[in-house]
């Protein structure tokens, strides 16, 4: 009897469909963080490497049993912790399908399939944001490694400007290039400048205002060798850099622009909140998530490149087994730094093909009218709200850091819902991200109840 399957197990798919669906049926009715007996029995998956083979059937009935009670319930309603969203019905049965396919989505020979959805994927996402019809689109695994796709493509650029060609001279000994960042920027700008060679000593830090926005009159002057980020969205406060006043002083220096929009530049996609992007349209090239405000199943990150020969030139690859598409169609690792890839573009299809563009602008903006409905209720239960509530994120805090602290700890262990904790202001907060198409106004009641009884109870303990 051989080891090694070789037929296809649908008893064990099925099974695993069935137990998909068992989760999902009890996903609202569980609490949203593990409870500790959940934790506790992930110890279950702690033995020696088997020396026999395991069946599919008793691997999904594992799985099921020792993994689906710890895991997060981010596939249900009161979920706000790390601008993580759920998932779009049709996005995720959609993967569902696409991981039977188990496509290498790096070349149109290896999938056209893959290949053609993610071409009509660039024209939906150029055509939402507005953006140039010349901009190129790619998907990689989320923000971090799109900032970096971003920055690899302006770096080149920049030094091509001044007679480099970092393709093949390298860095060593090549030109200056000035990096203007906004000193409230996410942690992964700065991941991403290091992993390509852009440190951040040599990082010219720009202040920002209290919500996190750039300050403009703080800028220095600009010139063509500036690689300058801006921000669609600040991860505590969801504020917006002033596009529409900074832009102009960049294109006048010939400076390149990167947007960080890891889930705001979804703004752009809505009439109601359009006005927050209004400008960013004119940058360089720009970072976000589909996995965040658009809802589509982890992971998928989007690179996007105001001309689709920068971002081809600095992903380029060769080989001789290498394989190219015929004319007119499209080669996908050109626009991203691996070549094994899966298809996530099925996935984002699947979620924009199911909400059209009102659609998207209807999840936009309901995300950012239930921000809205939290910041309103947790104000009436006496936290402080420190944040404007410009998009889809609050930043609330108690009377001291140790209630904060302790009300957090409250609420995340209530089970009710789940929020994250940062810090603002030389404060300590906790941070709403209201992320998930599936949040009710019920939902947000419920939750407000949850930070009304946290809060009492923190009070009591510590006075």
């Amino acid at each position: 009897m051989s080891l090694l399957p070789t037929d296809i197990d649908f008893d064990a798919l099925d099974q695993a469909h069935a137990a998909a669906k068992d989760y999902l049926s009890k996903i609202d009715h569980r609490h949203v963080f593990p409870s500790r007996a959940d934790l506790a029995g992930l110890s279950g998956f702690d033995e020696p490497l088997p020396e026999q083979s395991s069946s599919a059937a008793n691997i999904v009935e594992t799985l099921h049993r020792l993994g689906s009670p710890a895991s997060t319930a981010q596939m249900g309603r009161r979920y706000f912790g790390f601008v993580n969203g759920g998932a779009l019905p049709a996005a995720l049965a959609a993967g569902q399908l696409a991981g039977v396919w188990d496509q290498n989505a790096a070349l149109h020979k290896m999938s056209p399939v893959a290949a053609k959805l993610e071409a009509v994927c660039e024209r939906w996402i150029v055509d939402l944001f507005g953006l140039p019809e010349t901009t190129a689109l790619g998907l990689v695994t989320g923000t971090s490694m799109s900032l970096a796709c971003g920055f690899v493509a302006a770096r080149n650029q920049l030094l091509q400007r001044q007679g480099w060609d970092v393709i093949s001279q390298g860095l060593f000994g090549a030109p200056a290039i000035r990096v203007i960042v906004g000193d409230a920027a996410h942690g992964t700008v700065w991941k991403a400048l290091s992993l390509i060679g852009l440190g951040r000593d040599r990082v010219e830090k720009i202040p920002c205002d209290a919500q996190g926005r750039i300050c403009p009159t703080e800028l220095p002057a600009l010139d063509d060798t500036c690689l300058l980020i801006l921000g669609a969205g600040n991860v505590n406060t969801g504020a917006f850099d002033d596009f529409s006043q900074i832009m102009p002083m960049a294109q006048a220096a010939k400076a390149w622009v990167h947007v960080d929009g890891a889930f705001g530049l979804w703004a752009g996609a809505s009439e109601t909140y359009r006005h927050l992007t209004a400008g960013s349209e004119q940058a360089n090239s720009w970072s976000c998530d589909a996995h965040k405000t658009l809802n589509t199943p982890y992971d998928c990150g989007l690179i996007l490149c105001r001309e689709r020969e920068w971002l081809v030139a600095s992903m380029q690859a060769s080989g001789s087994y290498i394989q190219w598409a015929d004319e007119g169609a499209r080669d996908s690792m050109l626009y991203t730094p691996d070549m094994s890839r899966r298809s996530r573009g099925v996935e984002l299809w699947a979620a924009l093909k199911s909400l059209g563009r009102h659609g998207v602008d209807a999840l936009v903006t309901q995300l950012c009218e239930r921000a809205k409905q939290f910041a309103s209720g947790l104000q009436q239960a006496g936290y402080d709200i420190l944040n404007t509530v410009d998009f889809n994120q609050v930043a609330v805090a108690l009377d001291s850091d140790q209630e904060t602290l302790a009300a957090l700890s409250y609420i995340q262990e209530s089970g009710e819902c789940w929020v994250s904790g940062a810090s603002l202001q030389n404060r300590n907060i906790i941070r709403v991200s209201v992320c998930s198409h599936r949040t009710t106004p019920e939902d947000v009641e419920r939750s407000i109840q949850a930070f009304a009884d946290a809060k009492k109870k923190a009070q009591r303990v510590l006075r």
